[in-house]
């Protein structure tokens, strides 16, 4: 390689670098391994972790133990999809478009929304994406938000608006969810939007219609995070005045994967389509009259009329939302109102039987859907959390990272997959 590029040695191939800023001896890299050793090396290292199906997972706060039926790993592991990436022509890619076709229809249908796009990155990004609609769409550049939409969410959405001279307002929720007196207060002529989550980060329902009603009486759009399952009983946030919904997709038929990779889910009123951000997949048909597949919005940063684009988002999470479409497909109405109502139901007695342990209060009095904060009183929230794990038990989420004032709290997140014997056991370990 240095003879054909002209350098007489590796040091003068670097020699523009100052030498200070090298690191003058040799990597501490280990020798090569041969295929067996490296196997049960990396067997080592796995095997330090906890996977959330070798245990009793109360794990929520956005990324959920759900059942996946068999058929939804089948459909995906097919090299067609498996290997497809985003189609760059796509007129050459009908078995792609076609699922995205269907996964846009799907989440349509789920959310209540004239129109899907063709999926985000994950729900945090699609939070923000939404946001930045609703300023373009408005004009307007203040963004009101709550302390109980998902503090991951609201961290990204700080970073997209940091440079963008937008007063980005926070309400307090003390008591589990956003107060729609203070946020009548909070909402002004400026305000391009009120972001809500419902089910918000704490599992508690939030009073979404008056504050629909309320952002549309000032000239503002409602953007709604949901949990794609309560949809299942839940009214849909269509048919409650939302104009951009957004939701983490990882519940849909993708595994928690260690927190990723996972998919971001944007629905919206017709009139916001053009801007979307990503790609919109659309139906016609060729030049012989047979039904076929486009992409019919595609303003993108690194796209055709880039100058326009809506967003700087290159991708999408394409297999995943493949994942998605078979779930929702499989699953349908009725199957999605069964997930939702044994989640509802668990959750129930979940916070019924800790409710009942001396050292444990449920900490908001409000209706909640499939999680739930409870507080502990007798010890430390990791001292609760490291005895649950010795007997097995993901006991769930500590919220002091993100809500000092909530340090001894902890999100508890209960889904169709969890027993009786495993709450009894839970609620057992916790006395």
């Amino acid at each position: 390689m240095l003879e054909t590029i002209g350098a007489a040695s590796v040091d003068e191939l670097f020699a523009m670098i100052p030498a200070e800023l090298r690191l003058d001896r040799e990597l501490c890299v280990p020798p090569g391994l041969g295929e067996l050793e490296l196997t049960a090396h990396v067997s080592e290292l796995a095997a330090a972790n906890t996977p959330a199906g070798e245990t009793a997972c109360f794990l929520g706060g956005g990324s959920y133990d759900h059942f996946i039926p068999a058929a939804v790993d089948m459909v995906a592991a097919r090299s067609e999809f498996y290997t497809a990436y985003t189609p760059y022509q796509p007129e050459a890619s009908q078995g792609s478009l076609q699922a995205f076709f269907e996964y846009q229809t799907l989440v349509a249908q789920l959310t209540g929304m004239d129109v899907s796009n063709a999926s985000l990155y994950d729900g945090g990004s699609a939070a923000a994406e939404a946001v930045l609609m609703a300023m373009h769409a408005t004009g307007r550049s203040r963004i009101v938000t709550a302390a109980s939409v998902h503090p991951e969410y609201r961290q990204i959405l700080a970073t997209y608006l940091a440079n963008l001279g937008v007063d980005l307002v926070t309400l307090d929720a003390p008591e589990g969810t956003l107060s729609v007196a203070e946020l009548a207060a909070a909402v002004d002529d400026r305000t391009a939007c009120v972001l809500i989550q419902h089910p918000n980060f704490f599992g508690c329902l939030e009073e979404v219609e008056p504050m629909a009603k309320l952002a549309h009486q000032r000239g503002a759009l409602l953007v709604a995070a949901v949990d794609p399952i309560s949809l299942g009983v839940l009214k849909r946030p269509g048919d409650w005045g939302a104009d951009i919904v957004v939701a983490e997709g990882q519940s849909l038929g993708n595994p928690m994967a260690f927190g990723g990779p996972y998919l971001g889910l944007m629905a919206c009123r017709e009139q916001f389509l053009r801007r979307m951000p990503g790609r919109l997949v659309g139906q016609t048909v060729d030049r012989h009259g047979r039904r076929c597949w486009v992409l019919t919005l595609q303003t993108r940063e690194q796209h055709i009329r880039r100058e326009k684009a809506t967003s700087n988002i290159c991708t999408n999470q394409g297999l995943l939302a493949l994942r998605t479409t078979v779930y929702l497909a499989l699953m349908g109405p009725a199957g999605m109102r069964s997930v939702a109502e044994l989640c509802l139901q668990k959750a129930r007695y979940a916070a019924e039987r800790l409710a009942a342990v001396p050292a444990l209060a449920v900490a908001f009095d409000r209706p909640t859907f499939k999680e739930f904060v409870v507080r502990s009183k007798g010890r430390t929230v990791d001292e609760l959390i490291e005895k649950c794990r010795r007997e097995k038990i993901l006991a769930g989420v500590p919220l002091g990272r993100w809500y000092p004032q909530l340090d001894d709290c902890l999100l508890v997140a209960v889904t169709e997959r969890r027993t009786k014997t495993e709450i009894d056991r839970l609620a057992s370990v916790c006395s």
